[in-house]
């Protein structure tokens, strides 16, 4: 039961990796039509015991529709012509989305402007309203 390293304290069991395999689109020769050479990876993050809630709750988010109602992730590549290379293609971009998902976002903290803009931004729309006003036509008081 060997186990993938996403970080330093996460890893999870290769078991918990379901890949299928499938034809590739696109054009090709006669060999094309006789490899399965695309590989869908699944992989069921709401039961997986590695992953903590919060990391499953941010990765949920980060998959989007590629995730179920379930909460199965299911990735696919088919761009190399290799299985093992799409393999380790999708692999990788599992790894990458998991530890995307490990990383807490900063909360957002409100500012507001200072006096100093405030009062800079009454003095320039002041100035626009006096060039505007300027603009219009000459009446002889």
């Amino acid at each position: 039961m060997p186990s993938i390293p996403v970080t330093r304290s996460i890893s999870i069991d290769s078991e918990e990796l379901d890949e299928s395999f499938t034809r590739s689109g696109g054009a090709g020769g006669q060999h094309v039509n006789t490899t399965d050479s695309a590989v869908i990876l699944r992989f069921d993050v709401a039961a997986s015991p590695n992953l903590p809630d919060a990391v499953k709750n941010r990765l949920a988010v980060l998959a989007g529709s590629r995730m179920t109602n379930e909460g199965v992730l299911v990735l696919r590549s088919e761009g190399a012509r290799s299985q093992l290379l799409n393999r380790q293609e999708v692999r990788d971009r599992l790894l990458e989305m998991i530890r995307a998902a490990t990383i807490v976002p900063k909360k957002r903290r409100p500012t507001k402007p200072s006096k100093a803009a405030k009062a800079r931004r009454v003095h320039e729309k002041k100035g626009r309203s006096s060039v505007k006003a300027g603009r219009g036509k000459v009446r002889l008081d």
